[in-house]
């Protein structure tokens, strides 16, 4: 066993919570095996730990000389983190799930941070939103919010009467906003189709009353304006940029369809991770600084982070843009701006934590609409979800934060008690319960969506 200092043994009998000499003795992570590193991003708010990691001097401070990168789509991205152009990447929390399990493209692809928690929400045009409106309830001459997508049903009716297929935007097949738009559709009795890839078919429109397809973020107000989609689901700033362009409204953010889920994550590959093991725990160390900063003080920084995303290089949207979402408000109808001091979470209930409930719930979410074809056993959804989520790398980069003063213990999960399976909750927009360990029996209990031992 490794001898440690006293000082790192009182250290240690603090974190452990019962003795001095843990089973796994602390050990200080070793100098990056590689310093120059190149990060791809998307231009969206949520990439803002690498922004502020950057510009904070975060990454040097971990002898890192980084060079953050737009890219033109999430697949351009993830192709380029497995070729190796990239050394890793802002990621959707589905990329690295659909890689690993060969939706798409197959790859080996990990993470052991998530970027930020809520973040989406979901446009109409205006066309849409008034014939929605009638039969929204109202109060106080407002709509009353979460508005469910029941409200939408009857409009969905309509086109479909008139044969006009009622199409929608998501940004990818294995997205957050793909996902949340599916659910939100589905709880409003609206099915948004099936995946079929055993039958060749993957444009999820299967048996569809709503069709969804792929618009890049930034494109979004642009292909709504142009009447190709009538609503979509997307990032910030993209949601308020239809306000201020005054093209469309959006109806409900994420937060309300799963309060606090878990939207972004870093995402390496298993090969780069592996090369490099103390590269890795150094970028993470420099994340996690940079998502306390965007969240300490009661959001007191997000002004001063507005200014940087609103750069050209990194979100290039205006900052009044910008901070309407980030700095704890949501503008929806044009006018009716509401506190939503929980849009965009950075790092408030240890959000950076890469939880396995949280990479079971979007495995669900890929069976319930086909792009899993077949049966899975729990323990399948479990093994894939820790094989891809590695807190074992989070933990040690918190480890050497605690150490180096530079975090408390407190800003973390007990890292001897935590199994990284969140308790039961209810906290969706139809108020079905999700338990984690359960997945075939969530499955089951949705009444729109495939069943466990479905098959298309």
């Amino acid at each position: 066993m490794q001898v440690v200092s006293k000082f790192k043994q009182l250290f240690l009998g603090t974190i452990c919570l019962s003795t001095i000499i843990c089973s796994q003795v602390y050990a200080e992570t070793g100098e990056p095996e590689k310093e120059d590193l190149k990060f791809g991003f998307i231009k969206l708010t949520d990439m803002a730990p690498l922004a502020i990691a950057y510009e904070k001097g975060y990454f040097e401070d971990e002898g890192l000389y980084v060079t953050l990168e737009a890219q033109a789509n999430w697949k351009v991205l993830l192709d380029r983190v497995i070729d190796g152009q990239l050394d890793g990447a802002h990621m959707l929390a589905g990329q690295p799930l659909g890689a690993t399990i060969g939706f798409g493209t197959q790859a080996d692809i990990i993470t052991a941070f998530s970027m930020d928690l809520n973040g989406n929400g979901i446009t109409v045009s205006n066309t849409v939103w008034e014939k929605m409106k009638q039969h929204v309830p109202m109060k106080n001459g407002l709509p009353v919010h979460p508005i469910k997508a029941d409200y939408l049903k009857p409009v969905v009716e309509e086109y479909k009467a008139e044969g006009k297929p009622f199409n929608m935007g998501m940004v990818f097949p294995v997205s957050t906003h793909n996902y949340e738009l599916r659910y939100w559709l589905a709880a409003g009795g609206i099915n948004p189709g099936y995946y079929a890839p055993l039958n060749g078919d993957t444009s999820g429109t299967l048996k569809a009353d709503a069709f969804l397809s792929v618009t890049p973020p930034p494109q979004m107000p642009a292909t709504l304006e142009a009447g190709t989609i009538y609503g979509y689901c997307v990032g910030e700033p993209w949601n308020q940029q239809a306000v201020f362009k005054g093209i469309g409204v959006p109806v409900i953010t994420d937060y309300e369809i799963w309060k606090d889920n878990p939207e972004k994550v870093f995402g390496v590959s298993q090969e780069w991770s592996d090369k490099y093991p103390n590269t890795h725990i150094h970028v993470v160390k420099a994340l996690i600084r940079a998502a306390k900063w965007l969240d300490e003080n009661n959001n007191a920084n997000r002004k001063e982070a507005v200014d940087i995303l609103s750069k050209p290089y990194y979100v290039g949207a205006d900052a009044n843009v910008i901070a309407n979402s980030m700095t704890g408000t949501f503008e929806y109808e044009k006018g009716d701006k509401r506190e939503v001091p929980d849009f965009n979470v950075f790092f408030r209930y240890h959000a950076t934590y890469p939880y396995y409930s949280d990479a079971v719930w979007y495995l669900t979410q890929m069976r319930r609409w086909g792009q899993i074809p077949e049966y899975k056993p729990d323990s399948w959804y479990t093994d894939i979800a820790k094989k891809v989520y590695r807190p074992d790398i989070y933990a040690q980069a918190a480890k050497d934060l605690i150490e180096e003063g530079k975090m408390s213990a407190t800003d973390f999960p007990d890292f001897e008690t935590e199994t990284g399976f969140k308790p039961p909750h209810q906290e969706f927009i139809d108020s079905v319960m999700y338990d984690g360990t359960q997945p075939n029996a969530y499955i089951d209990s949705f009444a729109i969506g495939l069943k466990a031992k479905d098959k298309i």
